[in-house]
């Protein structure tokens, strides 16, 4: 990381990162509703719901999927490296149209819900792509601000600049970019998936990757239930030196965002 924007950059692919969790997370709730809905055979609940989720995927999902297309991938397609994966993206978001207009036609609670299940999975893996592929990609591009591109993002939505970065419309976090030298330098913190590890090994792994991890770090701990226990144990270990931030409670993933604070002086 070498280019002038290095400090904005980062801290937009944070902001991009902490905005698919939050678009996930609303998904992942409407899922539930829906089936808790088909479970009890509820209809007007399950169409009340469906009705809210057609206008969150209409006026949030889709829109920030027409202005990824626009103003992120076509930069990352002109790298021989991502083209590929950019056509493959693309055809992700054609697949999560064709399931909202399958949500759009369908009125029975059990393939609405069944409809919806398949969509978060989608996109599951298409944010995953986007977080740990494409934008560390437009992060370590020398010729390339990710926080300008995230910008013109903003401004495909409607945003207002005026009010800071996306105005608050489109619930990303991010902030007007800055190339302030005295602005901090953030970094995308380190992923750590124990769901494939055996579970008796998995507080062991957790604990010994924050017990080397510096003042300062943080990494996003990726868990398949909550991991309440283990934050217990976590704040036992380290007294209120380790901040625990949820961005993703389920129902099939959960992220943690633990960071560690400077020590006492």
């Amino acid at each position: 990381m070498s280019h002038s924007h290095s400090g904005a950059d980062l801290a937009a692919a944070r902001a991009v990162i902490r905005h698919h969790a939050q678009l996930a997370a609303v998904l992942d709730r409407h899922v539930r509703n829906l089936l808790e809905a088909a479970e009890h055979g509820d209809d007007v609940r399950a169409q009340d719901v469906r009705a809210d989720l057609l206008g969150w995927l209409r006026e949030e999902l889709l829109p920030h999927a027409d202005a990824e297309e626009t103003a992120l991938y076509p930069v990352a397609a002109d790298r021989a490296e991502a083209a590929l994966l950019i056509r493959g993206m693309r055809a992700e978001h054609r697949a999560i149209t064709d399931l909202v207009a399958e949500l759009d036609a369908t009125t029975e609670p059990v393939r609405l819900a069944a409809a919806a299940r398949a969509l978060a999975g989608v996109l599951a893996v298409h944010l995953a792509k986007e977080n740990e592929l494409i934008v560390p990609l437009l992060v370590d591009a020398a010729d390339v601000s990710l926080a300008a591109l995230l910008d013109g993002m903003h401004d495909l939505l409607g945003s207002s600049k005026s009010a800071g970065g996306c105005g608050g419309t489109c619930g990303c976090g991010g902030g007007p970019a800055t190339t302030d030298a005295a602005a901090p330098v953030l970094t995308i913190d380190p992923r750590l998936d124990v769901r494939l590890l055996p579970h008796d090994r998995r507080h062991t792994t957790v604990l010994a990757a924050l017990d080397a991890m510096p003042a300062g770090g943080a990494l996003v701990l990726i868990a398949p239930h909550a991991p309440r226990p283990l934050l217990a144990e976590i704040e036992a270990r380290y007294r209120g030196n380790m901040v625990a931030e949820w961005l993703q409670d389920g129902p099939d993933t959960w992220q943690v965002r633990l960071s560690r604070q400077p020590d006492p002086a």
